[in-house]
């Protein structure tokens, strides 16, 4: 097979209809804080990378992240296969069901649509070697407000007409273990009457905040509210107070808990701000962050405190599982 034949094979895709909010990303742009530049890359980062294992792709690799869904619509120039784990959006190929946790072959002609969220909120799919896409600082990870990464690094999000190709057109496909199947169920847990938990590592302002505030931070439920996006998610709850001066500004970690003069916390997440000035009672794990990447607005939450030991452990279990 001649090189140009070779590049032809590989799976490729045309936009017909870009839907709410598509965008490239992958593991994030690490290093860049300093310079003012945020992160970005996968809100659900476990989805992420198990939508890449599938496919025997590096976990971080650059895949299309798939908001509601929106009727986003994707016609197959040259067929292939593809895999797509996360949010259940009730995806069709050719209208049929298209199910995440799994890796599935396209045809030329065929049509991969996406409607609305089923299960959780944001849909990975992964092509053999990730998307082809030239890095910006590093990374292909799309920060809209920043104007940086996507298809063309300027971050623009997807648009009719826009093309989509994998990498390469090699690939290992694989079968999901326990760890990713869990992950899937958690996105619709058998009591949806439950609050979702999410693991949260105290820290920075927490003393200024009165104990009748801790108390209520941790022991009641939060509704993600509508205000959210992949900058911050405000929950909605009892009012948090804090006694203490104004402060300055200082760097921001992903699942920062900030708390605003309205006492309604705001977690903040890829694409956030790199430096803030509103106390702080922790940040959310990073397994945590993934989990409110896919909470629909009106679902109920609950913070749990854990050791930084704790979460360290937790992440590295997560990314362990990779490895089988």
């Amino acid at each position: 097979m001649s090189a140009a034949s070779a590049v032809e094979s590989v799976v490729t895709l045309r936009v017909e209809r870009s839907g709410a909010l598509a965008l490239v990303q992958d593991g994030g742009r690490l290093g860049v804080r300093h310079l003012g530049v945020t992160q970005g890359g996968a809100a659900d980062w476990v989805s992420l990378g198990w939508a890449n294992w599938l496919l025997g792709n590096a976990p971080d690799a650059a895949a299309l992240e798939i908001t509601l869904g929106g009727g986003l619509s994707l016609k197959v120039e040259q067929g292939g296969t593809l895999a797509l784990h996360g949010a259940d959006l009730a995806a069709t190929l050719d209208g049929e069901p298209l199910l995440p946790g799994r890796a599935f072959t396209v045809t030329t002609g065929q049509v991969i649509k996406f409607e609305r969220p089923v299960t959780g909120l944001r849909a990975y799919l992964a092509f053999a070697g990730g998307l082809d896409v030239a890095p910006v600082l590093g990374s292909v990870a799309c920060v809209v407000r920043d104007g940086l990464g996507g298809l063309d690094g300027e971050g623009r999000a997807l648009a009719s007409g826009d093309e989509l190709r994998a990498a390469r057109n090699e690939l290992s496909l694989r079968k999901l273990p326990q760890a990713a199947l869990d992950w899937q169920t958690g996105l619709s847990p058998a009591d949806q009457e439950a609050a979702i938990i999410l693991p949260l590592v105290v820290g920075a302002q927490i003393a200024e905040f009165s104990g009748d505030s801790l108390y209520r931070a941790f022991n009641s439920d939060w509704v993600v509210d509508g205000r959210a996006d992949r900058m911050g998610v405000r929950l909605t709850g009892p009012r948090l107070e804090r006694d203490g001066a104004g402060m300055v500004s200082e760097g921001i970690p992903l699942g920062a808990v900030q708390v605003p003069a309205d006492g309604q916390p705001i977690v903040l997440l890829n694409d956030r701000q790199t430096i803030g000035g509103y106390p702080r009672i922790g940040a959310l794990t990073p397994l945590a962050c993934a989990q409110l990447g896919q909470c629909v607005p009106g679902t109920r939450v609950r913070l749990a405190a854990v050791t930084p030991g704790q979460a360290r452990r937790d992440y590295l279990r997560a990314l362990k599982a990779w490895q089988v």
